[in-house]
Parts: C-alpha cells; structure tokens; sequence
C-alpha cells in the first residue's frame, strides 16, 4: 500500500467510529466546522500579533535600553522554547478540558505578557513576560491547535484546512508587521506593545462564541466524515492531560520517524522564525535600509507564506509529503546561500525575488509534516506532532541566541545564514530517510484492553 493510499485510510478510520448514524451535518447551509476554521484562523492571527513584535522592537529596546542584542534574542529564545514545549502539552489539555476553555486562557496570557513591558527597567523583566508568560500563551495556540482542529473537524479538505490555519500566522505577520513598525517609530515601541495586547484580547469573545469543541457537542459528524459515521464522541482520557503528554513523547520516540521529522523541523523553526524573522531587520539596518523599509519586506514574506502554505496544504492531499519537505528544504538552503550578498540600504528586485521566493516556502512544511505524523501515529498525532513542533521550536530558540551572538562578536549577520542554509540541506535528506516501511511500523499498536501499546524501537 502507498503513503498515500496509507494517509487516506489513517484519514478515514479517525473520522470513523462505532454506533448508530444520526442525521448528517449536510443539513446545514454551512458546515458548523467552516465557522470553527474561521475563528481558529482569527485567533491564530490575534495570537502572531506577538510574533511580529521581536523583529521590530530589538533595536528600539537596545537603543533605549543600552542591552546587548545577544541578551535580547535570549528573551525571545525563552520565548521560542516555551512556545514549543506548551504545544504538545496544550494539545494534550484541549483532549481532557476542551479546546475552547485553553485557547481563552491562552489569549488572555499573550495579552497580560504584552502588556506589561511597558512598565519595565530590567532585562529580566523581558524575559518573564516576552519569554515566559507570551511563550506559553502562544504556545498553546500553535501548530498543535491547528493539528486539533483538522484532525477533529475535517475528513475531507484536511490539507487544505491545515495549510490555511497555518498560513493564519503568517497572515498576522502582514497585518501587525508594518503597522507595529509604523506605530514603535511615531509613538514609540511602548504603543506597538499595548497593540499586541488589545489585539490578543479582543479575540476571546469570538473564542467564547463559536470555537466549539468537537462535532458531537452540536450533534453532527466531521466536515466529509462517511455516511454511517457516529456522531459519538470517543471517550475523554481521563489521566493527567501532562501524563499523556509525556507517555506519547515515550512511545513515538522509540521510532526513528518521529526523530527524523523532528530533526527536520528544527531546522526549519531555525532558518524561519528563529533566524529570518528575529534578525532580518536589523540585518538589513546594518546594511543602511530603513527600519520600516525591512518590516515591509518582512511583511511581504507574510504575503507570500499564505499563497505557499494553502498551495502547500492542496498538494500535500496530493503528493506524497516526503518529496514536499526535501524540495522545500533544499530551495530554501538555496536561498539562505543567496541572502548576504542581497542586502543593500535600499529596496531592489533581486531582494524583492527572494522576499517572494521565501515566502512562499516559509511555512509551506507544516501541511506534510502533519500529514507524516497522522500517517505515522493516527488518532496521537496532534500531540506528537506538538512534540515535533517543540523542536521547531527549540530549533528556532537556538538560531535566534545564536544569530545575535554572531553579530555581537562578527559585527555581522553573514555566518548565520551560511549555517542555516547548510542546515536546511541536511534536513532535506531527513526527509528523504524517511520509508514507507517505517511510517507503517511506526503507528500505535492497541493492546486488548484497548490501551495503546508503544510502536516499535526503529
């Protein structure tokens, strides 16, 4: 059997259950997992208000503050870290408490953390609140929240959906980007901060009002689910939602999949938010290009990742997602190689194709790397796909320390990029080791009493 064909019945059999049918959500004009898309991808942008912040206050906050950049991308590495390691434990609490009540609570910290560093005179302030409290805000509504809600909402146009919540961030980016530039370089950065917060905090009422939990809370089955399906939820797990966290991270790290797919995103959290999306603006004001000329160009990159991640979720329903990830790895290395002969003190149109070209590759890895880990670890998978999203994160944490310390001691940006670049080489042959024959050992095994088994060591 193909990857495919193996993707598309994991696909099915999570949509499928046991009991009598009840009446089809056809139904309904609109499908209630279409409004559940639609604020999922509202919250995802309220939530990236803050990951558009680090690129456009570092050098305000040095200016002002006299910190090292080293110091500053280490607030955002806490960031980064937190941001990741939240995933797998948030998706295992929307599993036991709902999605709705941690997505709440989860905009309600990213709005406090922004907030408060208006008030602040010390670098650890920074970091308690850039780092701790809106890393774990944001945390909770990452790659993780969008694993949930395909996998919960949509059996069929499931590529398609996750390409688009991923490309939700991206989007924020576009929204938030220039404006906060706009805002920190006429008001100063204090009002760029207060926008993150009211932005985060005027979500929550649309969370309240239609972020439901699951199908069955309405009385209908998943968006394309087949006829017959139940509309029965499955039952709750009813230990400590960290427990399961942490037996699934034990049982999906005996196999070599799931390190394979986690190295490789690491990389990508490396060469994107971590290096791209932290320093790319004050590498270009080391270059003479005006601060809110770099967050245009940055913002476009935002334009382009949704066109890339949506195109990117419709092929994953249609390629096989090992050939998506090393074709997407391997051009980006490509371009990392191009960045530090492109920046100049002014806008031109070789900078202009790779502002494009990135774009359009920025995030467009989420789609297969999902679909990789539902092939692999079926009904689990949000919650090993938050562990892979970890070490994106973790990838991501480390580019950002790491960038900022290369500056400070080169005085320039040009060895981190050739780094990411030969990285982002290395995690397209990850995904080329990637078999047939180890995505199919790699699924949990259930035992007779219907507890899940761990997959074997690989």
């Amino acid at each position: 059997m193909s990857l495919t064909d193996r993707h598309s019945a994991a696909d099915d059999a999570l949509g499928a259950g046991s009991g009598a049918s009840l009446p089809s959500a056809a139904r309904h004009r609109l499908h209630p997992a279409w409004w559940v898309a639609v604020v999922t991808f509202l919250t995802i942008i309220g939530a990236a208000g803050f990951r558009s912040t680090p690129g456009v206050l570092m050098t305000p906050l040095h200016d002002e503050f006299g910190w090292p950049m080293g110091v500053i991308g280490g607030a955002v590495s806490v960031n980064l870290v937190l941001f990741g390691l939240a995933a797998p434990f948030s998706a295992a609490l929307m599993e036991r408490l709902g999605i709705q009540r941690v997505v709440a609570v989860a905009l309600v910290l990213v709005s406090v953390g922004s907030l408060l560093p208006v008030w602040m005179s010390q670098s650890w302030q920074l970091v308690l609140c850039w780092g701790i409290v809106v890393g774990m805000g944001t945390g909770a509504m990452s790659m993780g929240l969008v694993a949930t809600v395909a996998g919960r909402w949509f059996v069929e146009r499931r590529g398609l959906v996750t390409g688009v919540l991923t490309a939700a961030g991206a989007t924020g980016q576009l929204v938030f980007l220039p404006f906060l530039a706009w805002l920190a370089g006429q008001h100063g950065w204090r009002s760029a901060a207060v926008a993150t917060s009211v932005a985060a905090l005027a979500v929550v009422p649309l969370v309240v009002w239609k972020l439901h939990d699951h199908p069955s809370d309405l009385g209908i089955t998943s968006y394309g689910a087949p006829a017959g399906t139940s509309v029965t939820r499955p039952p709750r797990p009813t230990g400590h939602p960290a427990r399961l966290a942490v037996d699934t991270l034990r049982h999906a790290a005996r196999t070599r999949v799931f390190w394979l797919l986690a190295g490789s995103f690491a990389v990508c959290g490396a060469s994107t938010n971590g290096l791209v999306g932290t320093h790319f603006i004050p590498a270009a004001h080391d270059h003479g290009m005006p601060t809110t000329t770099a967050a245009g160009l940055l913002a476009l990159v935002g334009v382009f990742d949704v066109v890339g991640t949506i195109f990117s979720g419709w092929l994953t329903d249609r390629v096989d997602p090992r050939v998506l990830l090393a074709a997407y790895y391997t051009l980006r290395g490509a371009s990392l190689f191009l960045l530090p002969s492109l920046f100049s003190d002014s806008m031109h149109v070789n900078m202009l194709a790779f502002v494009l070209f990135y774009g359009l590759d920025w995030v467009a890895t989420v789609p297969p790397t999902i679909a990789l880990c539902r092939s692999a670890y079926g009904e689990r998978a949000p919650i090993v796909f938050g562990w892979v999203f970890a070490s994106h994160q973790l990838g991501a944490a480390a580019a950002a320390l790491g960038a900022g310390l290369v500056r400070d001691h080169l005085g320039a940006y040009t060895l981190a990029w050739y780094v990411a670049g030969t990285l982002c080489l290395a995690a397209a042959g990850m995904c080329v080791a990637i078999t047939t024959a180890r995505l199919s050992d790699a699924s949990p095994r259930r035992t007779d009493s219907g507890a899940e088994a761990a997959p074997a060591a690989q």
